[in-house]
């Protein structure tokens, strides 16, 4: 699933092409949305929310999220579309461009005065203009007072969220996927099963966290190691059964989430990682 800095680029490159635009043809592929045309509608910008997307087109927000297989695509007229037709759900054309959002895992449009009803449960965005580093630590501390009935078999502390969980929670803060949430343990040597309410410095893990997505939200290469090179720009994530880039113990996987349903892929060094 794409994290936060994907859509960040997704949503600045769309802000360049559209900002200011008027649409010239609206197409929305969804059945509750197919018959809304904003055509002669100004787009007045679109944004990021943590891993969201919303473009505010006259009065309407146009609502996105990527989930697994979902991206936005820029084309010249009379380019030929990367992806089939078929799975474009919404199409957006100014007399310059046209934005294609394929296979987005939620595409909604309502009232743009809504959109704190629809987006204010997100916690603080590390991307945006108004992080707040403090509520997002504030929201991780509370998250240790969760039900013991948010853990699963991986959670050797019951009643207290898992630190993995608990950074992998939109409502704490906004932005980081399972990517950053399996490195940013390896980095402050935290087992993804830690209780976070065990965690005693989570104002640093935030601090690293807004400085990890904001180092890499200007290039398409995610690195957390620094290196750019293919297969060394993690230092545990999708490293399974690889040696520690630290100390040399094969990496370990597992799975972790706050039910079954929500069940993500975990990596761990057990020697540097407690």
């Amino acid at each position: 699933m794409p994290e936060g800095d994907t859509v960040y680029r997704s949503a600045r490159s769309l802000d360049d092409a559209l900002h200011g635009a008027t649409l010239t043809h609206c197409d929305i592929r969804v059945p509750a949305f197919a018959t809304v045309d904003l055509t002669g509608q100004t787009v007045h910008e679109v944004i990021s929310r943590g891993k969201h997307l919303v473009a505010h087109v006259g009065e309407t927000s146009i609502h996105s999220h990527l989930k697994m297989e979902g991206t936005w695509h820029l084309y010249r007229h009379g380019t030929k579309w990367q992806r089939p037709a078929f799975q474009a759900r919404i199409v957006l054309e100014t007399a310059d461009w046209v934005a294609v959002g394929f296979e987005l895992g939620t595409l909604e449009l309502f009232p743009t005065p809504e959109d704190e009803q629809h987006l204010g449960y997100l916690g603080p965005d590390l991307l945006g203009p108004n992080w707040d580093a403090a509520e997002a630590v504030r929201r991780l501390r509370a998250a240790a007072d969760s039900a013991a009935g948010d853990s699963t078999a991986e959670d050797t502390a019951a009643g207290d969220r898992p630190v993995a969980v608990a950074l992998g929670d939109q409502r704490n803060l906004a932005g980081l996927g399972n990517v950053y949430v399996n490195e940013l343990c390896f980095l402050r040597g935290l087992l993804p099963t830690r209780p976070i309410a065990e965690v005693t410095d989570v104002a640093g893990l935030v601090a690293l966290a807004h400085r990890l997505i904001t180092a890499n939200r200007d290039r398409s290469e995610r690195t957390t190691t620094g290196n750019l090179r293919r297969g060394a720009r993690t230092f545990v994530y999708g490293r399974e059964r690889q040696p520690c880039r630290r100390c040399g113990t094969s990496i370990r996987s597992g799975r972790l989430g706050r039910s079954e349903l929500e069940q993500r892929v975990t990596y761990w060094c057990p020697r540097c990682q407690t």
